[in-house]
């Protein structure tokens, strides 16, 4: 019985994937986007692979709620950001006497575009 179900479910939601998948193929296709058409194409080839929202944290527990890893992330990107002390990095403001990048001069950038090849975009 609880097979049976489990296997309801994954039918429907392999159906709902499936006309999500097509109805984007056939917006795409619409609007001209075909490097969007090709990628769907080749995902629909590939089928429907179920996926699960699950995160790892560092002690081990596993965590399946949206909110709960919202809350991970925040709380993992604080511990990164805040190593000077700062308790929020959303309220803190940067206060310096001198710019971070000196200014040039205008012969220093005409020099500059000198050196730039035409037609090359800069990386």
């Amino acid at each position: 019985m609880l097979s049976c179900e489990a296997s309801r479910h994954f039918w429907n939601k392999t159906k709902e994937y499936l006309k999500v998948k097509i109805d984007e193929l056939e917006t795409n296709s619409k609007t001209k986007y075909i490097s969007d058409l090709y990628t769907g194409i080749n995902d629909l080839k590939k089928g429907y692979q179920p996926r699960t929202n699950t995160v790892k944290y560092e002690k081990g527990d596993l965590v399946r709620d949206s909110h709960s890893i919202w809350t991970g992330w925040r709380n993992h990107f604080s511990r990164l950001l805040n190593v000077n002390g700062v308790k929020d990095v959303r309220h803190t403001e940067i206060h310096t006497t001198e710019p971070l990048v000196p200014k040039s001069s205008i012969s220093e950038a005409e020099m500059a575009i000198e050196k730039l090849k035409r037609h090359k975009s800069q990386v």
